[in-house]
């Protein structure tokens, strides 16, 4: 039974696309078979494993819902890339803005993404979904695709202050474009708890959204290395095995798995 999950915020520059890497990267460590999706046409994902000019590459998830759109047929690994470190990626680059924008006079606009993961999901263990950071068009498609929405967050007031709208709009595509989506949690991401402003900020997404939506146990320490393993194409498994982000990754993976 496939998994499909997006990583879901319309706030940018809170380390979605190196969560999305090193979870996925943390999944096929454990043997699970797992392909990412980069669903952002800035391509953060695709250069953090490696694809530094994601404009170059000539087959990208565009090009994968042109065909879905115009009927066309394709292999099941077309335009798959494949990393060293045991993962598959679909990438994406600035095409994709531009099919975001055909696709406002596409029939079920919002399913398209759908279309080409029931294509491939007996394929993989484990479907992640890097989400632009809006909640355009694209958004709705990977939600509308997923099993479960993940939501990174980081412990400041502005990234927090968008929950609300973000929540509100899973659960439109809930009611409308699929029954069973469900929210995995909140994932306080790239956080500080040295200053007593993390911690309040933290103290208040308990409170808010704990018995609700639901905050998951592992947090994501701040650490530049994270970054550098991005620039250098590589997990932080690989990068820096054994600093404190490493060890929250692998537990982060340990709660994906046991959920």
């Amino acid at each position: 039974m496939c998994k499909v999950i997006s990583v879901s915020n319309q706030k940018g520059g809170i380390g979605k696309s190196s969560v999305v890497a090193n979870l996925g990267i943390g999944l096929a460590r454990h043997g699970k078979k797992v392909l990412l999706i980069d669903a952002d046409p800035q391509g953060s994902l695709t250069a953090s494993l490696g694809y530094q000019e994601p404009d170059d590459i000539r087959v990208t998830l565009a090009t994968i819902m042109t065909c879905i759109i115009n009927e066309e047929e394709f292999a099941n690994d077309y335009g798959i890339l494949h990393h060293e470190e045991g993962v598959e990626l679909l990438p994406a680059n600035i095409e994709l803005s531009g099919l975001e924008v055909s696709l406002s006079n596409t029939m079920s606009r919002e399913m398209i993404l759908r279309d080409y993961i029931e294509q491939i999901r007996d394929i993989y263990d484990y479907i992640l979904i890097d989400c632009m950071p809006s909640l355009g068009v694209m958004t709705i498609n990977a939600l509308a695709a997923a099993d479960r929405v993940l939501i990174p967050v980081q412990a400041a007031y502005l990234p927090v202050k968008g929950l609300q709208q973000l929540i509100r709009t899973v659960n439109v595509v809930k009611k409308r474009l699929n029954k069973n989506l469900v929210i995995e949690g909140i994932l306080i991401n790239m956080v500080d708890y040295r200053t007593n402003y993390a911690k309040d900020i933290t103290e208040m997404l308990h409170e808010n959204y704990g018995d609700t939506v639901g905050i998951l146990d592992m947090y994501i320490p701040f650490s530049v290395k994270v970054a550098e393993a991005s620039a250098g194409g590589v997990s932080i498994y690989r990068y820096a095995p054994k600093c404190k982000a490493a060890e929250s990754f692998e537990a982060l993976t340990k709660e994906v798995l046991s959920k």
